[in-house]
């Protein structure tokens, strides 16, 4: 799968895609790849407050847990309970079906110029 140029990317393997004040948050491909099927996926609830790269969660597959960090900071507005009722939808497209939260960033612009465009994220990946 080729890694979508509309989204800015973290070395953790989490992506952000902005919409307006909003910003979406999943993992990547290249992550799912990684980790195998996935079974379990803890998320934060609506109107936690987070800080960028700070952990937010876990997702779980049958071959290891590992942490969730963000890559933007601020109010969650959004969880994506279909991936915790069923968290296969990770792996069927991390990239739409298979988001997770839904960000209100505070001073998103500064926050995005940190993280890496689909090139860099590739070259990331390609090591």
């Amino acid at each position: 799968m080729t890694t979508p140029d509309d989204r800015r990317y973290s070395d953790e393997h989490e992506w952000a895609l902005v919409d307006g004040d909003i910003i979406t948050v999943g993992v990547t491909q290249f992550a799912t790849d990684s980790l195998g099927d996935v079974v379990y996926v803890d998320l934060p609830e609506s109107g936690t407050e987070i800080s960028q790269f700070d952990k937010f969660g876990e997702i779980e597959s049958v071959k290891a847990v590992s942490d969730l960090f963000t890559p933007v900071g601020g109010t969650i507005v959004e969880v994506n309970s279909e991936v915790i009722d069923t968290p296969e939808k990770v792996n069927e497209d991390p990239y739409s079906v298979g988001w997770l939260l839904k960000v209100e960033a505070s001073d998103a612009a500064s926050q995005l110029e940190k993280l890496m465009d689909a090139g860099a994220y590739d070259e990331l990946t390609a090591e």
